[in-house]
């Protein structure tokens, strides 16, 4: 049995139990936020209400939720997510959490305005700063209708190992087949303003267009798992 089978089979097992009881549901809810998850934020504000076939595919996140303020996290609704948008950090050597902090200390530097849905760390470790009920200062004029994921990168040409690499396609996948989307609609910060960003997959268009594919057949493993 592959780990997604057994994923998908504790999942199912975990729902099924949902009508043991008062404390059999408490117990089972913990378990799937410990199992998938990985965390949750110390206040729960913006929690997600997941169903089960919402996590199916889905990757474990370390879910470190900002605190909602003016500068990485304004609480504005993400009503419709059409797209997916893919960054770098431009900050080679730096870690998932130290990218998650420096968007949370942003409430108290005010000094601009960034944020990130999700961060993918060097050791494929995947971070969730906000919810995906909500925009993130991300991808300018898209921010209102797109998820954003900055990835981590050991250097300046901006490539990204392959921990990073595959963390970043399970997810984006797992994103696509949860909110109805296809690898043509994963685009680059790049896309939308013409920044260099993400560095690698600008500067080497057969990568991002590897990239894409490798995506449209982790939608296409995720979609028959829930068939």
């Amino acid at each position: 049995m592959t780990r997604r089978q057994r994923q998908k089979q504790l999942i199912r097992r975990a729902f099924l139990a949902l009508g043991i009881g008062g404390v059999g549901l408490v117990l089972v809810i913990f378990a799937c936020s410990r199992l998938f998850l990985g965390g949750r934020s110390d206040s729960g504000e913006g929690q997600e209400q997941m169903t089960e076939e919402d996590w199916i595919g889905a990757p474990e996140l370390d879910v470190e939720l900002l605190d909602v303020n003016e500068y990485s996290r304004p609480g504005t609704p993400l009503e419709q997510i059409n797209g997916i948008v893919v960054h770098y950090t431009a900050n080679p050597g730096s870690s998932a959490m130290a990218n998650r902090d420096y968007f949370q200390g942003l409430k108290d530097a005010h000094t601009t305005k960034a944020s990130s849905h999700f961060i993918v760390g060097l050791d494929g470790e995947i971070v969730q700063c906000i919810p995906s009920t909500e925009i993130s200062y991300a991808s300018n004029n898209r921010n209102g209708d797109t998820l954003s994921i900055e990835c981590c990168h050991p250097d300046d040409t901006g490539q990204f190992n392959d921990s990073t690499y595959q963390s970043l396609v399970q997810l984006t996948g797992w994103l696509c087949s949860r909110f109805g989307l296809s690898s043509q609609d994963v685009i680059r910060h790049y896309d939308v303003t013409g920044k260099i960003c993400p560095k690698y997959f600008v500067d080497h268009e057969d990568a991002w267009e590897t990239f894409r594919q490798d995506v449209e057949a982790e939608i296409a493993e995720i979609n028959a798992m829930k068939a």
